[in-house]
């Protein structure tokens, strides 16, 4: 059924198939195609592009969230879409919200007619903070300060969307870059070294996804920290429970979507304990930008290096499983000084920003 908008554009529930050949498919590949050009156009770059059978797994609903999803059409012209991803922890009250538009249909409205459609879903399902990050194209002009003091983005027509809508901006994250090659190979060689000598105790193992049984726990135990070791500033985040079923079903999603996940994680040696880990990610086509996932440190464990060890460790090992990638992309808080010096440190450099936006509603 759809639902207008505007005097042209409409509505859509989306609901994707079991499978990107099922039926159905045909709107999958559209709503991929519309998905990857207004990426294209908001940020000048392909790395973010998915196939349909990449973007199918990420998009559906699991036991950890619920997704729904709608399409936005002009006549029979697909021109974006909108998301409401709900995490199915127990006693969330989170909604991420999502609108993209392809800049050609900008400025009609469109967008502010989407708005109360989301808040009703997320009220629908008891949640009651909305949160959306958006990245925007670089701009000359003013520019819009983050409250934790670090960081800045464009106060462009994205920023004054989200402030026109109640959202209050809570956070910057940078986008950076890491060239690869036998340059980049020979410095972090070095850098592994002094991590090495720094990390007495320490030993790095690593695993291909799916996670071997023996490594399951202590994955769950890094995994679930996520959710309440890293900087969020006045973001709100569920304390998120993993245990072998949700590894498995994590795992599955990249699987199914036939990427390629590396693990590199630091154990300490007299105990077992996995203490810090890495994640690299690549699609189908091996020769396309990787994607760095998540990196953490146990609290417990900082002040050995640990970060630079499993980053290095990952990068290095990375040139045996896609050689022909030309490079890295990775996201950090602006205010995560310990990550982002690592970084700099191995060579990245920031390339983009984007804004982590709130609302909470009454």
């Amino acid at each position: 059924m759809s639902i207008p908008l505007t005097e042209n554009a409409t509505l859509h529930p989306f609901v994707p198939p079991a499978r990107a050949d099922a039926a159905g498919s045909a709107e999958l590949r559209e709503f991929t195609e519309v998905r990857n050009a207004v990426y294209r156009a908001i940020t000048g770059r392909d790395d973010q592009d998915m196939t349909p059978e990449e973007l199918l797994p990420v998009i559906s609903s699991d036991e950890d969230e619920k997704t729904l999803i709608w399409t936005v059409r002009i006549g029979r012209e697909m021109v974006g879409r909108a998301m409401v991803d709900l995490p199915m922890d127990t006693g969330s009250r989170i909604a991420y919200v999502l609108i993209e538009l392809h800049p050609h249909v900008w400025g009609q409205g469109i967008g502010t007619a989407i708005w109360p459609h989301l808040e009703a879903a997320a009220r629908e399902h008891g949640r009651s903070i909305l949160q959306s990050w958006a990245e925007q194209p670089a701009s000359a002009g003013p520019t819009l300060s983050s409250p934790t003091g670090f960081g800045t983005i464009p106060h462009d027509h994205v920023a004054r969307f989200y402030l026109r809508h109640g959202f209050a901006l809570e956070q910057v994250e940078r986008v950076s870059s890491l060239e690869l090659g036998e340059k980049t190979r020979e410095h972090v060689t070095g850098l592994m070294r002094q991590a090495q000598a720094a990390a007495d105790g320490y030993r790095v193992v690593q695993w291909m996804l799916p996670t071997p049984a023996e490594r399951i726990e202590g994955y769950a135990w890094m995994k679930s920290r996520m959710s309440t070791d890293v900087p969020a500033a006045e973001l709100v985040f569920d304390e998120e429970k993993w245990d072998a079923a949700r590894v498995a079903r994590h795992d599955q999603r990249f699987l199914d979507g036939g990427q390629t996940v590396q693990v590199t994680a630091a154990e300490h040696i007299a105990t077992g304990e996995l203490c810090a880990f890495n994640e690299l990610a690549i699609g189908q086509d091996l020769t396309a930008v990787t994607h760095q996932q998540d990196t953490l440190v146990l609290s417990t464990h900082r002040g050995h290096r640990l970060g630079m060890l499993v980053k290095c460790a990952a990068l290095l090992s990375w040139a045996g499983v896609a050689p022909a990638s030309p490079r890295v992309l990775t996201y950090n808080a602006e205010e995560n000084r310990p990550m982002l010096s690592i970084n700099e440190a191995i060579g990245f450099t920031p390339i983009a920003y984007e804004g982590a936006w709130k609302k909470v509603l009454t």
